[in-house]
């Protein structure tokens, strides 16, 4: 496995390569569900490129950008075991050098959901996988389920700007207990890693009343809000249920996104699960998410 930690020494790896290429963005600190996104990439493509980048820009002021987990000696040990050809590592200076001032800014589903409540942080994920897209040229680009409005962002921006690849979104990875996997995790206390399973079950709740015939984005939030309540070390940000695609009001027949955002301490969780069930696939993810 090759690291690369200049933009001259990825560009040199990357023109050796003679095949289809797929890369996984990531922030590190990885888990099963990063592990996941490695091995769909290994499967489907000639070389796998990996990128491991803590990105100041999608962090506002009072979030975790010098406390968020990191651990690049075992995330590197980790992808070498999953088989990814090449791994970018470059540093905040690399990316954001001395009189940097160009951004991408993909509008109105970026001012929905988390964008209500993290105003700034997807003009700086869709700025650094514009460049990480241009660094790499990859032909399949690899996300999680768990970041679903983040893929609808980025899928958004993929379809406007004419980029020349596909988006493959994969399901999200769980724990045992149904707690999907996120590097935020470590930052849970006993209890609060016990209570945060109220997420799962909201979402759950949800899935079940839409199974009954309940279609209503609005009863469905209702039902959502109702069981995170019941979690007194759960403080809520929001609940959603959404047109999958759009993130707009949803249609009764359209695929729908119902998602949820709650806090436990330092730790702000998310999860979401798509309407109906079978969407919650490799192929119904890609169908409804990915381009």
């Amino acid at each position: 496995m090759q690291i690369a930690r200049t933009i001259s020494d990825l560009r040199a790896a990357r023109q050796q390569m003679r095949g289809q290429v797929g890369v996984v963005p990531t922030m590190g600190a990885l888990h099963a569900g990063h592990l996941a996104l490695a091995q769909a990439a290994r499967e489907e493509n000639d070389y796998v490129i990996t990128t491991i980048f803590v990105n100041p820009t999608q962090f506002s002021p009072d979030e975790d950008l010098d406390a968020y987990p990191r651990d690049l000696e075992g995330d590197l040990t980790k992808l070498e075991a999953a088989g990814v050809d090449l791994v970018f590592t470059p540093t905040p200076e690399l990316m954001y050098p001395a009189g940097f001032q160009t951004y991408v800014n993909v509008e109105f589903i970026t001012r929905l959901l988390e964008g209500v409540h993290r105003p700034t942080h997807f003009r700086g994920v869709t700025t650094v996988v514009t460049k990480l897209f241009n660094l790499t040229q990859p032909d399949i680009a690899y996300f999680g389920q768990k970041d679903a409005q983040q893929v609808a962002v980025i899928r958004r921006m993929v379809k406007d700007l004419n980029f020349p690849l596909k988006i493959a979104v994969c399901p999200t990875v769980r724990e045992p207990d149904g707690l999907a996997m996120s590097s935020r995790n470590v930052y849970l206390s006993a209890s609060e890693r016990k209570a945060a399973t109220i997420l799962i079950r909201a979402l759950e709740t949800a899935a079940d009343a839409y199974d009954e015939g309940i279609r209503d984005g609005e009863t469905l939030e209702q039902i959502m809000r109702q069981v995170v309540m019941t979690e007194p070390l759960g403080e809520m940000d929001y609940v959603s249920v959404v047109d999958a695609r759009t993130l707009e009001r949803p249609h009764p027949n359209s695929p729908m996104l119902a998602s949820l955002a709650v806090r436990f301490g330092r730790a702000r969780l998310i999860d979401n699960r798509l309407l109906p069930a079978h969407l919650n696939t490799r192929e119904g993810l890609d169908s409804t998410l990915g381009v």
